[in-house]
């Protein structure tokens, strides 16, 4: 057992400090103290992660020893190598004999090679290099005496792939080091429970203590109009960039979020035009290179930048005391997601972070004012876990036999103890191995996927020593689009940008990247060679779906919109908007479907206002538009938001309750996914995460075009041969969810046919026009077009706003 009491010299430096331990960090010794796992849910700035660490030093201290006792597990690279140099300084100030090492891709491979032989009392790394770190032969030996799993920021990992990865790890740790103790660590967790049972082995929540933190300080919120005005349109929020560059003058240290790369690359360079006292402004985001990315987290620390524009690469964990204020460029897109940025602000316990958003458009500001009322509240949005996904666990069942043989009971009971896999049967575990070992019944015939083979007493080994090797140069969850090597003419490399964008570029095009502008001096397959350029440039555009606004904050909006009595609250020009909406058309109640037909320019438009988020309205403006082709109403396209879908033909919809009937997910839906890239997309990520095809070999990396075309071909042989494979099913299931967002979607459809109110009018309606703007225009983010939207947007309010 762990000591429940804190050490002397832990309490001397805290009393140093001018510290107390809090009610939460005393609550996780005890929790130790009785050897039980432990999730801590506290608020930022609160001291989670010394909480999740204290049992682990107070042991050391009283029980020193050598080899591994600790591993703490971040969703980032930047967060590992942050905690340990935050773990160093108290480490280092109390004399302790304590070693702290990170271990992650970035990690040279003789440090890698060295803390195998001799490891750390305490590791830090990432989900992907613990898996790395089991499939080597030695994993016993390294885990033996292991007494703490550390995971933080849980809510990152918990419902997505790299969380299936990590249980199937845990859950193998635990074979090995039976008596192993579980830590999570969060602070935007809405439903514990859930968590708890994540956590524990065997997924029995209450083998989990449940530690809750005091609430802290009440955050400083507000949300910036400058000039009073909410623009029609745009989602970036740089309209308001002169505003921007005054709050960075005006605090210390800004951190400056943005939804997306391509935004956050807007951003920065509509700030650095309006910066006239040059302030120090950096950009931060996953597509830089590792290099520019240390360069700027190591200014960051030291105190060396006024404002920093910044992803979701710096959402979580990131202790720099020095931020005094965050801007959310755009819509929030979620209450958690909000609050988890919120926090990077004075990320004290007793002081209030301080936050503004600035919202894009008129529907952002609704979106903004119900996330402001949600973190108000202390209202988190719900999560939403599924079932593991089988080409993780094809990945950790390779990476198992790269360790040793494998005994499939044992791996079925430790397998199903992992609260993502719990429902997985022996015959599909049978399954999988059968796919692991061959490729399946279509593919056994070629070498190439023979991978795995069945000893006499039913073990299943390596086919080859040399598969190992190329397991731990490819294992990976998150696949990336193809993407080539951005470098100065010296070699110098600046990051990545995606193929598909590359492949739109000469010599002599310009581009803003790492907030510079760069021209193209030549491509080569793998690398775009550039120069420093002083002139205009194109913002790069990447792919992937976008965050949708969370369920919870589509609920607030729709509330907004149908009660009068809250307008006041918001400012004059969206009351106006909203008034004109009720005087015009109709203002839909939560539970209703408003849908609005009306002619404009020569097309006739049908506008439905669902609020399910981008991808679910892209699915829905795909599958709307096949169903009218077929019943002869001419469709010539459509466009969406998070809040509307406006599809355009060449004849009138009069009967939009006929197109929407929910048998629209049985027949309409599967041509489309089958006909479209989706499926092809998503069938690539899972052949890689399993393992079916390689992206590394020895010496070499695939381009993207390369994996594309093995997986192409792999696909049409298996849906012409074998089209219950195994991996199908898996690109079904990623391609339903994670794509198309059809969950939301079939939630849409269920109640549309009830629900629906059809107002047809003889002009565009004053909710249209954010999402009409947007036609033609939605594929770049540039300046050029955020001007050009706000002209046009200007004209189409006046047509709407009318009231003659």
């Amino acid at each position: 057992m762990m000591p429940t009491l804190l050490p002397p010299i832990i309490g001397d430096w805290l009393a140093s400090r001018g510290w107390s331990l809090r009610a939460h960090q005393r609550g996780m010794l005890e929790a130790a103290g009785r050897g039980e796992h432990a999730l801590l849910v506290a608020p930022t700035g609160a001291g989670k992660t010394l909480a999740g660490f204290l049992p682990s030093l107070a042991d050391l201290i009283e029980r020193p020893k050598e080899g591994l006792h600790s591993l703490y597990i971040s969703p980032l690279k930047a967060l590992a190598v942050d905690v340990q140099r935050n773990l160093l300084t108290p480490i280092a100030e109390m004399g302790l004999d304590i070693r702290v090492e990170t271990r992650t891709g970035d990690t040279p491979s003789d440090r890698k090679a060295r803390q195998r032989v001799r490891p750390p009392q305490m590791l830090l790394t990432t989900p992907e290099s613990l898996s790395l770190l089991l499939s080597y032969p030695d994993a016993d030996y390294l885990f033996a005496d292991l007494e703490t799993v550390i995971i933080d920021e849980i809510h990152a990992f918990a419902p997505d792939k790299r969380g299936d990865l990590l249980a199937l790890s845990l859950s193998h740790l635990q074979t090995i080091r039976p008596t192993l103790r579980r830590v999570g660590l969060s602070a935007t967790v809405a439903e514990p429970d859930l968590y708890r049972a994540w956590l524990a082995p065997g997924g029995r929540a209450e083998d989990v203590a449940l530690v809750e933190g005091e609430p802290g300080a009440p955050p400083d919120l507000s949300i910036l109009l400058p000039q009073d005005k909410v623009p029609w349109s745009g989602h970036s929020g740089v309209y308001a960039a002169k505003q921007v560059v005054e709050i960075i003058r005006q605090n210390k240290m800004t951190l400056v979020f943005s939804n997306t790369r391509g935004l956050a690359e807007l951003t920065f360079q509509e700030l650095w035009d309006e910066n006239e006292e040059n302030l120090p402004i950096g950009i931060h985001h996953g597509s830089l290179s590792r290099e520019a990315r240390r360069k700027v987290e190591a200014a960051m620390a030291d105190g060396r930048l006024r404002g920093l524009v910044a992803t979701a690469s710096l959402d979580l964990g990131i202790d720099w005391g020095d931020v005094d204020c965050v801007i959310q460029m755009g819509a929030p897109k979620g209450s958690s997601r909000l609050l988890q940025r919120i926090g990077r602000a004075n990320h004290r316990l007793d002081e209030p972070s301080k936050a503004i958003l600035i919202p894009g458009n008129r529907f952002e500001y609704l979106e903004a004012q119900a996330a402001y009322d949600a973190v108000m509240a202390g209202e988190r949005d719900a999560e939403r876990f599924r079932p593991g996904a089988n080409d993780v666990l094809a990945q950790h069942i390779m990476a198992l036999a790269c360790a040793g043989p494998i005994d499939p009971e044992r791996l079925h009971g430790e397998v199903i103890s992992a609260w993502p896999y719990r429902a997985l049967t022996r015959a599909q575990l049978d399954e999988l191995l059968q796919f692991v070992s061959t490729g399946g019944y279509a593919l056994r015939a070629y070498d190439r996927f023979q991978r795995l083979v069945q000893e006499p007493d039913g073990t299943w080994r390596l086919a080859h020593p040399r598969l190992a090797q190329q397991h731990r140069l490819n294992a990976g969850i998150i696949v990336d689009q193809p993407a080539i090597d951005i470098r100065f003419a010296n070699g110098r490399k600046l990051g990545t940008v995606e193929e598909a964008f590359a492949a739109t570029l000469a010599p002599g095009d310009r581009f803003f990247f790492s907030g510079m502008s760069l021209e193209v001096l030549r491509q080569t397959e793998g690398e775009l060679v550039v120069r420093a350029s002083t002139k205009s440039a194109m913002i790069p555009s990447w792919g992937g779906t976008r965050m949708a606004m969370t369920t919870h904050l589509a609920d607030k909006v729709r509330r907004f919109i149908a009660d009068p009595s809250v307008w006041h609250r918001f400012p004059d020009d969206v009351h106006e908007w909203l008034d004109m909406q009720r005087y015009r058309s109709v203002l839909p109640q939560p539970d209703e479907l408003l849908v609005e037909t009306f002619p404009h320019e020569g097309l006739h438009y049908m506008v439905v206002y669902s609020f399910e988020g981008w991808n679910a309205h892209q699915s829905l403006g795909m599958l709307l538009t096949r169903r009218m082709e077929e019943r002869g109403l001419k469709p010539v396209g459509f466009v969406s938001n998070d809040y509307a879908l406006a599809v355009y033909s060449l004849e009138p919809v009069r009967d939009p309750v006929a197109l929407f009937s929910a048998d629209i997910l049985d027949h309409e839906f599967v041509a489309w996914v089958e006909e479209s890239s989706l499926l092809k997309r998503a069938f690539r990520d899972v052949a890689v995460i399993s393992g079916l095809i390689e992206r590394q070999q020895p010496g070499a990396r695939k381009t993207g075009r390369q994996v594309s075309f093995s997986t192409d071909l792999i696909y049409d042989v298996l849906r012409r041969y074998e089209p219950d494979h195994l991996l199908l099913k898996a690109a079904w299931a990623d391609a339903r969810a994670r794509m198309t967002d059809v969950g939301r979607l079939g939630e849409l459809l269920d109640r549309a046919a009830g629900t629906i109110i059809h107002q047809p009018l003889d002009r565009v309606s004053p909710l249209a026009v954010p999402v009409l703007i947007i036609i033609g225009r939605e594929s770049v983010a540039q300046r050029e077009t955020e001007n050009a939207l706000l002209i046009e947007g200007e004209e189409l309010a006046r047509i709407a706003m009318a009231r003659d």
